[in-house]
């Protein structure tokens, strides 16, 4: 089975209770995959309006997740539609980009897919009243017209939990320019063919996201679905899943214009092509860079 550890636990009150921010920040920087656990009131979350007060747990994968300045760590939902529990799925069919940060802090962003995109005014939603909901915190809302609304928010969950499975193995280290810091392509080529999984780590990969200042040093993770070797070339290439670009802050939000969704095809030699999703037209923008990558394996 699977080695799961719980690195960070914070009680309803986000307070820490088991675990640190700097065993998950040391887990994260390391590749481990993140799982969070939470729990909540049916009729507290799901439905208000039911005399169902049913316990219910909840497991989520955050297959992205993000390090800021070397020790903020922050996770996110990258495949999620949402669902309408206990059902099925939600009226709008549409991405559920849930982040969620280490003291507990969350968001959302939700871009459409069901029809034409909307469009609306950027920039701050005004908040929504949540009297009969008195756990959800609404802290921020951005873009609500638009066809990619987002919010921070805080839902004060029974319990977090941040699990991790911290069993990959880093291979090979390279600067944007692909002078091999650590490891070697050798071994990245040995494990690669004998079938192992593969994940990168990226630095820098959101700078530029927002114009407005300089981003915070940063490295986000993601696995990589699709590898292909260059035997000749010895150049390694690797197809991403999807994942959230997105400004790099403490704690993370969401805001205007500050995030996109998309894939990266990345290359030894520190070349990273992106093919990202406008969320508020639809519409793909391809671009071109160079940075210091971190290949793990598994």
């Amino acid at each position: 089975m699977p080695n799961w550890t719980s690195a960070l636990k914070l009680d309803t009150n986000r307070k820490v209770i088991g675990g640190s921010s700097r065993a998950l920040a040391d887990a994260v920087r390391n590749g481990a995959d993140l799982r969070i656990y939470t729990a909540f009131r049916h009729n507290e979350h799901i439905d208000v309006t039911s005399d169902n007060n049913e316990l219910i747990r909840e497991v989520s994968e955050f297959r992205e997740t993000l390090l800021v300045d070397d020790r903020w760590s922050a996770g996110f939902m990258t495949l999620r539609q949402p669902v309408e529990l206990p059902d099925g799925f939600g009226d709008r069919p549409s991405m559920s980009l849930f982040l969620y940060n280490e003291d507990g802090t969350q968001a959302i962003a939700r871009p459409h897919l069901d029809g034409p995109p909307v469009s609306g005014t950027l920039g701050p939603t005004p908040l929504n009243v949540h009297n009969d909901m008195p756990k959800y915190h609404e802290l921020e809302g951005w873009d609500g017209d638009t066809n990619a609304p987002s919010s921070n928010f805080i839902y004060d969950f029974e319990v977090f939990n941040y699990w991790v499975r911290n069993d990959w193995r880093q291979v090979l280290s390279h600067s944007a320019d692909g002078d091999v810091i650590s490891g070697s392509i050798e071994e990245m080529e040995d494990a690669f063919k004998a079938g192992s999984e593969v994940k990168v780590g990226v630095s820098a990969l959101c700078d530029g996201i927002d114009a407005s200042d300089s981003s915070l040093n940063h490295e986000l993770f993601i696995q990589v679905g699709y590898g292909y070797y260059y035997t000749g070339e010895k150049l390694f290439i690797g197809a991403t899943h999807p994942f959230v670009r997105i400004k790099p802050a403490i704690p993370v939000r969401y805001t205007s214009r500050g995030w996109d969704y998309g894939w990266a095809m990345c290359r030894t030699d520190g070349k990273v092509a992106l093919s990202m999703v406008d969320p508020y037209t639809l519409s793909f923008r391809r671009s071109e860079g160079h940075h210091a990558i971190r290949w793990f394996v598994r």
